[in-house]
């Protein structure tokens, strides 16, 4: 199993007694379901997963704060791409907004009358996969987020040859046709394709840019993304990443 090879070892307790201790695997299929229904860590349906709301939730912190969700994300990208899973030839940026009822990393959202909410960013490889993947506040402009999350891209192994964090082509629209950012991917040996203010339409990117799209619609399967209840930036970002790896890991099981 992917996840044993992230996940941290267990505490031992050299006093002995204590309750079980619940298997990672029943809290994982626990935290699993919170994200993918939505509904809160207290209506967790304990008789059949076995732990607690509590206990999920604790194990959630516990984990999100040992980083486990990123690398089961980057654990499962490298798989895909040993099998050659991944295409790099044409990668696509761009964000989507979530309500947010307070927490850190929020803000006014200039698109939905100032209500408070986050901005997922995102990108993905030209089937859909997401490559790498950040939040923000809803008032962060998406041109800010482009070189965090090229930066972000772990280096992912190939078929053949060396470990690969460059797409070969990145498409975007005009919330990041600015200047400097094409000549910051030029110089980082980076094409771009993206859509010039004033000049042409970002509707002509469409048959690229549908892939990111879609993924952003696969985003939603994750129910738990609809509305962000967290308080906690990472724990918000930590469902973001559990969504991106369900999304990856379906390719890898097909």
């Amino acid at each position: 199993m992917l996840f044993q090879r992230v996940v941290p070892e267990v505490p031992s307790r050299p006093q002995g007694g204590g309750r079980r201790r619940h298997g990672d695997r029943e809290v994982l299929a626990a935290i699993v379901f919170v994200a993918t229904s939505g509904c809160t860590w207290q209506q967790l349906p304990r008789a059949s997963f076995g732990p607690s709301g509590a206990t999920a939730h604790r194990r959630f912190s516990e984990w999100t704060k040992a980083r486990v969700w990123a690398k089961l994300h980057r654990l499962v990208l490298e798989e895909l791409g040993a099998r050659g899973e991944l295409d790099w030839s044409r990668c696509a940026i761009d964000s989507v907004n979530m309500r947010a009822l307070n927490g850190d990393l929020t803000g006014p959202n200039p698109v939905d009358r100032g209500k408070f909410g986050s901005k997922v960013h995102l990108i993905t490889d030209r089937t859909g996969l997401p490559l790498s993947v950040g939040i923000s506040g809803a008032n962060l402009h998406d041109s800010q987020a482009l070189k965090p999350l090229v930066r972000g891209i772990p280096p992912i192994r190939s078929r053949r040859g060396r470990r690969r964090r460059k797409p070969g082509k990145l498409h975007a629209d005009k919330g990041y046709g600015y200047a400097h950012l094409r000549r910051w991917l030029r110089g980082r040996g980076i094409r771009h394709r993206i859509a010039r203010r004033g000049v042409e339409s970002s509707q002509r990117l469409g048959r690229h840019r549908w892939t990111i799209e879609r993924t952003m619609a696969w985003l939603a399967g994750c129910r738990r993304l609809h509305r962000r209840y967290e308080r906690k930036a990472e724990h918000f970002l930590a469902f973001t990443s559990i969504a991106c790896t369900l999304i990856c890991y379906r390719r890898l099981t097909k």
